[in-house]
């Protein structure tokens, strides 16, 4: 209600009117694997219940953001996964057009690299921070070697946190521990942080080199009743596989999470001066510039790990487990079944099942509250300021799957992987008008020309032709028109493979042969239907894509509309492949295949 008020008196009192032409101060939130359906209000638009099919969410702070400022329901992801998502956000550009299609370390010095979101923001004057997770692995090639290349003035990163107790879990690659050194680091050294500071460990590679730690991984898994993904076959392991359900080894407030919102509100209270995050010290914000800030959480991303208080409040509640109809799979696609044999989680027991998702929907509920914190925060020291303001926020980088299809994770263009509604708030009710729904189809690639045009870009300019995306505003206001379709392409785990969604339909096909860049770059277009592993599903009759349409004889033009236009657009229109060298980084030569320049257009018929 804080800021309800701060926002009633400045509509009052027009403190901002002499700011019409001030930039605005940007807060973009983005949190991670979170499905849509974990929020009340985009349920209540897109479903008209405030409660997810599952069962009972909470999102009190979120929704209060879409009461504020415009939702865009139908905003899809580019890729279902984290590396390709965040990379197409910070660019505004298609993985066919950056040539990032899954986790891969990439350099700024190939040829068709253009500038970040954040180092353009830095261009136009702004003071650009980030915390928590980024997941742009950005290099730049200095002689022989690639160094990380930081996109913001100042980061607050997990890694420099963790190794202050700033967390309440965590994974080290070291090669010493209690003083004694080791040939090689640890594969993957987990641990677990209590309330004093003291580190758990959750390894058997650490039991067998160092007996004194005998146990202690068991210890861990039932101390903190920690459900990990496992294989039917191998069974159940202590230390190894994604943490799907478990309580957190710190209170509310404790977690990464939590010190991401609470550093975000100090770095606003250390006004033009020093302040200290643990064992450093880092630049509060900038009275004389506008503030361009991004947090990334990483809830409710793995290891899922909600404060005891929010999975107490949780395990009250029953939920609707997704089931498996086998009769899916006959239809299935080859990379799609690769998926969920993947992530496959339809052998785990009934109370299992429960458990994952009262601790996922509980963890989504922990972290609204830090949303809220920061928004908060955020208005507050903006309209103190008297400085116009814009909150941009996007729920996850892409879904997660709760057995849906018998499978958890992502990686897929279905629905629940890569639906992820927008909402923008501002102190610009014209740009963004209070409690509006927009339904048009949006994208990611939308965020950056959007931030960009509020911070006074003018995107007809043509050095931001590179951008793929529009501004909302202009969606909003109607000055541009709507779209028929969204696409996307993704390479990691079930390897390449790209989306385009209709109303009515999503399409889907394998690109290419392999993820070696540069070659076979013409396969989709002379190889059989068959070979391209087709998906078509009919959204209206089969809304949770179960029943594969594609070899149907009745939706045969609609499938052939739709691969062409897919073909067309992601192989055909500017398409880029970069060999960017492993995880060094190195290269630089671009592939390009551009047979049908201009087959983007957004319009789809048939």
């Amino acid at each position: 209600m804080k800021y309800l008020l701060l926002l009633s008196l400045w509509i009052v009192t027009g403190a901002l009117v002499h700011a019409e032409n001030t930039q605005p101060n940007v807060l973009w939130v983005l949190t991670d694997d979170h499905r849509y359906d974990s929020i009340r209000a985009f349920n209540k638009m897109l479903h008209g219940r405030e409660m997810s099919e599952l069962g009972y969410v909470e999102s009190p702070n979120t929704d209060r953001l879409a009461q504020m400022g415009t939702t865009f329901i139908n905003t899809y992801c580019q890729a279902q996964g984290c590396a390709p998502s965040r990379a197409s956000m910070h660019y505004g550009r298609y993985p066919f057009r950056s040539g990032i299609y899954e986790f891969e370390y990439h350099n700024n010095n190939a040829e068709h690299c253009r500038p970040t979101l954040p180092e353009t923001m830095a261009e136009l004057g702004y003071q650009t921070t980030h915390v928590g997770k980024l997941g742009v692995r950005i290099k730049t090639i200095k002689g022989k070697w690639a160094a990380p290349h930081p996109i913001y003035q100042q980061s607050f990163y997990f890694k420099d946190l963790a190794k202050d107790g700033l967390c309440a879990w965590g994974k080290d690659w070291i090669s010493v521990i209690n003083g004694r050194k080791f040939d090689k680091p640890f594969q993957s050294l987990e641990y677990f942080v209590t309330p004093d500071g003291t580190r758990e460990y959750c390894s058997l590679e650490l039991e067998e080199l160092m007996p004194e730690y005998a146990g202690t991984a068991a210890m861990t898994m039932e101390k903190y009743d920690l459900l990990r993904h496992y294989n039917k076959k191998k069974g159940k392991h202590v230390d190894s596989g994604m943490i799907l359900a478990g309580v957190s080894a710190r209170e509310a407030g404790k977690t990464r999470d939590g010190y991401y919102a609470s550093i975000f509100v100090d770095f606003l209270r250390n006004q033009n001066k020093a302040f200290r995050v643990g064992s450093r010290d880092y630049d509060g914000v900038d009275t004389s510039k506008p503030l361009f800030c991004h947090i990334g959480f990483d809830f409710p991303h793995t290891p899922v790990l909600p404060p005891a208080d929010y999975r107490k409040r949780f395990q009250q509640h029953d939920y609707k487990i997704p089931v498996l109809d086998e009769k899916e799979l006959e239809t299935m696609p080859a990379q799609l079944r690769k998926q969920v044999a993947h992530g496959y989680s339809d052998h785990f027991t009934d109370a299992e099942k429960l458990a994952m998702i009262q601790d996922y929907y509980a963890f989504c509920a922990y972290g609204d509250t830090l949303v809220g914190q920061a928004t908060d925060a955020f208005i507050e020291y903006s309209e103190s300021q008297n400085q116009p303001w814009t909150i941009v926020y996007v729920c996850g980088d892409h879904g997660w799957k709760l057995n849906d299809h018998g499978s958890v994770s992502k990686f897929t263009p279905w629905d629940v992987d890569s639906h992820n509604p927008i909402v923008v708030v501002s102190s610009d009710k014209e740009a963004f008008p209070a409690g509006k729904v927009v339904t048009d189809f949006t994208e990611f690639v939308d965020i950056a020309p959007t931030i960009l045009a509020a911070a006074g870009a003018d995107l007809d300019d043509a050095k931001y032709d590179y951008l793929d995306g529009s501004d909302l505003a202009g969606i909003v206001s109607g000055e541009i028109p709507s779209r028929d379709y969204v696409i996307g392409e993704s390479h990691a785990v079930i390897g390449p493979r790209a989306f385009i969604r209709t109303k009515d339909y999503v399409f889907s096909m394998q690109t290419r042969p392999s993820k070696k860049r540069g070659e076979d770059m013409d396969w989709a277009r002379n190889t059989s239907y068959e070979d391209l592993d087709p998906a078509l599903y009919h959204m209206p009759s089969d809304p949770k894509e179960v029943n594969n349409l594609a070899f149907n004889p009745e939706f045969q033009h609609v499938a052939s509309a739709m691969k062409e236009k897919l073909l067309n657009i992601v192989l055909g229109d500017n398409r880029v492949e970069v060999d960017w060298g492993g995880n060094k980084a190195l290269g630089t030569e671009v592939f390009r295949s551009n047979f049908a320049p201009g087959a983007h257009d957004r319009k789809l018929n048939f």
